[in-house]
């Protein structure tokens, strides 16, 4: 049996050996609700140069100081491995991928991937010639929604689509501003949480983005260094246009991390959103025809999801099974969307998406 062929639901499956790089705040996350409900890896040693961050960590785990490193390099010589997670923050995302390739270790790393196209491609293309994994983990992907659009709109259930609308609203402005990361991480609202929608935009749709318009709105009163909220207009292949509006700094009604989307066709619309704080249960696809009121849609059953269902599908590929969903070079689509939308909301013009190649994922 491959490790394609594993059932769901095996729990003598082969694990897949990793070491975790990057122990902070979601690198906690990751080890308390991420890798836990995948059987089929053993997080085998941590490592993070901050070295009270590693031993806060190593604390929490329970973990000998035989399992605990301040370099990558060392974990991976005195600790048998697979692969590597790296959920350090965006700028050590490509420096630790090619330090973990060089030792030989298969790669998933959180997103973004890496802030330029260019910077990415080094560690894409350093995976392809040693033939080693590299998967980058745009969890967002991994929930039935998202899944059954892609299905229905490859189907052609509302017809030809003609406009794609998607809202982001949030209130992440209450932590003191001397103390909260995330208002200093670059380009919060794009980088960080705009990844996400571009990449399901790419997914559902099927389709590259050629230009994207970005207007920034910062309020006076914004504890972000960098844009709070901003408006896209993205351009994709055949015409399609996706509107997108997204905020940190919304006080109208929250909505859900997917944000609300609706699809427009000739024949008629599809609406989702999801990836609520009950998981899949959140997820909800609407389906409208001819005009009528849309319908909820059956959502398939997953048994695990988010990047618990990247992390398997990892597991699987560095055991020789199908390559995983989004591979580095699939995610170049998404990092050159949010790379020009970026720049554009400096240049205050309309960029060009740089065309990478290869297929959408």
């Amino acid at each position: 049996m491959v490790a394609a062929d594993i059932p769901p639901d095996r729990t003598d499956a082969p694990t897949t050996r990793i070491i975790h790089v990057g122990l902070g705040g979601w690198g906690g996350d990751w080890e308390r609700n991420a890798i836990p409900p995948v059987g089929e890896v053993e997080r085998v040693a941590v490592v993070d140069a901050h070295e009270p961050t590693l031993r806060a960590a190593q604390e929490t785990l329970g973990l000998p100081d035989d399992r605990c490193f301040t370099s990558l390099t060392e974990a991976a010589q005195a600790v048998p491995a697979e692969g590597v997670l790296v959920t350090a923050p965006m700028d050590f995302h490509v420096p630790v991928a090619l330090e973990a390739l060089e030792a030989g270790l298969h790669v998933l790393v959180e997103k973004p991937f890496a802030g330029t196209v260019a910077e990415a491609r080094t560690a894409v293309e350093r995976a392809e010639e040693l033939g080693l994994v590299l998967q980058v983990s745009q969890n967002y992907r991994f929930y039935p929604g998202p899944q059954k659009v892609r299905e229905l709109l490859s189907a052609g259930a509302v017809g030809d689509l003609s406009v794609v609308h998607v809202d982001f609203r949030r209130w992440d402005h209450d932590a003191p501003a001397e103390t909260y990361r995330h208002y200093r991480f670059p380009h919060p609202l794009i980088y960080d949480m705009a990844i996400h929608h571009v990449d399901l935009l790419r997914m559902t749709t099927g389709r590259e983005a050629l230009s994207v318009y970005a207007k920034v709105t910062d309020p006076s009163w914004s504890k972000y260094s960098e844009e709070a909220a901003a408006v896209l207009v993205i351009e994709l292949e055949g015409g399609l246009v996706c509107s997108y509006r997204g905020s940190w700094v919304s006080r109208a009604p929250q909505t859900h991390w997917d944000g609300e989307w609706v699809f427009e066709g000739q024949d008629g619309y599809l609406t989702l959103t999801g990836r609520g704080n009950d998981g899949p249960g959140d997820d909800e696809v609407r389906l409208g025809l001819g005009g009528k009121t849309a319908e909820p849609v059956d959502l398939p059953a997953v048994d695990v999801w988010g990047r618990s269902a990247g992390l398997r599908q990892f597991a699987r590929a560095v055991r020789g099974g199908a390559a995983p969903d989004v591979t580095g070079r699939s995610n170049l689509g998404s990092v050159a969307l949010m790379e020009a939308a970026a720049r554009s909301a400096a240049s205050g013009k309309v960029e060009p998406v740089e065309q990478v190649g290869g297929t959408v994922a």
